[in-house]
């Protein structure tokens, strides 16, 4: 389409923000919420989609080829892309890895994915005053803000990724 994947997903990120979804966790038999629901999960689900990368599809090919690599007895493609543990594997198995350390400025980029041990979000391209990202999540019910100045505030990071 034309723009670059980084810009593409924190672009999609945004559209899926905008429509202000509510946080609750749902199964849904055709996988992605379509209902103004959604968890952390879907932030990345939806802003990776409309750039071309159809997590559903994508994790549940790589589970089924490399059960080992995961902790899913029953693989089931409508759930499990929607899973934080099932995309730092993924994830880790098909991205770029890098650092951690959040104060490593030049390495974080808008549309990298940043996974923490139980919550997942998309690293914005805005910055707080010391350079650090911001991060586009849905972390909680009636959240106000879905980019927030989180980083310094946690120190369970365990993932930060780049898929192009």
């Amino acid at each position: 389409d034309g723009i670059d994947d980084q810009s593409d997903i924190v672009q999609n990120v945004r559209k899926y923000i905008e429509t202000k979804p509510q946080y609750k966790s749902k199964y849904y038999q055709g996988g992605y919420p379509t209902d103004h629901y959604g968890v952390c999960s879907d932030v990345v689900a939806f802003g990776l989609l409309n750039a071309g990368y159809d997590l559903q599809i994508l994790v549940d090919q790589d589970i089924r080829e490399n059960p080992q690599s995961y902790q899913v007895e029953h693989p089931d493609k409508n759930i499990d892309f929607r899973r934080v543990r099932n995309l730092n594997v993924y994830f880790k198995r098909h991205a770029l890895s890098l650092t951690l350390d959040i104060y490593d400025l030049d390495k974080w980029q808008g549309g990298d994915i940043v996974i923490f041990k139980k919550h997942i979000g998309i690293v914005s391209n805005y910055r707080n005053k010391k350079g650090i990202t911001f991060v586009i999540h849905h972390a909680y019910p009636h959240q106000l803000y879905y980019e927030e100045d989180i980083l310094e505030k946690r120190n369970d990071i365990i993932g930060h990724y780049r898929i192009s």
